[in-house]
């Protein structure tokens, strides 16, 4: 059974900082590209960060873009968001997500697994 679990969520300043956590179990984790996408209130869920299976390829969202970096540690079977320079404009609930292959660009419907979500709240 595939799991994705987030953590590192929670409600902070803005101009402040957070770490997201993503704890893979059920796939191997080295296989396949990693991303995060988010889902603002009354949003669509849209893309914000990838990965690739190696971590030798990145790619962010512009809106993110400088403020965020993606990381992860296959050994661990885990992926990391930092996120920094947060503004209110980055609440959300940010969705761990996986697929196999990097591929051109991540839409939703591109994701084979999600993670349940974690809640970032930035308050002005």
């Amino acid at each position: 059974q595939v799991q994705l679990v987030e953590s590192g969520g929670g409600l902070v300043q803005a101009g402040g900082s957070l770490r997201l956590s993503c704890a893979a179990s059920g796939i191997t984790f080295s296989g396949y590209a990693m991303g995060w996408f988010r889902q603002g209130p009354g949003k669509e869920r849209e893309f914000v960060a990838r990965i690739s299976s190696r971590g030798r390829n990145t790619d962010y969202a512009a809106s993110v873009r400088g403020r965020f970096t993606i990381s992860r540690e296959n050994a661990k079977n885990t992926m990391y968001l930092q996120m920094n320079s947060l503004t209110p404009e980055d609440t959300a609930v940010y969705y761990c997500a996986g697929r196999l292959g990097y591929g051109d660009s991540w839409s939703p419907r591109d994701v084979s697994y999600w993670g349940q979500g974690t809640q970032v709240t930035v308050s002005s």
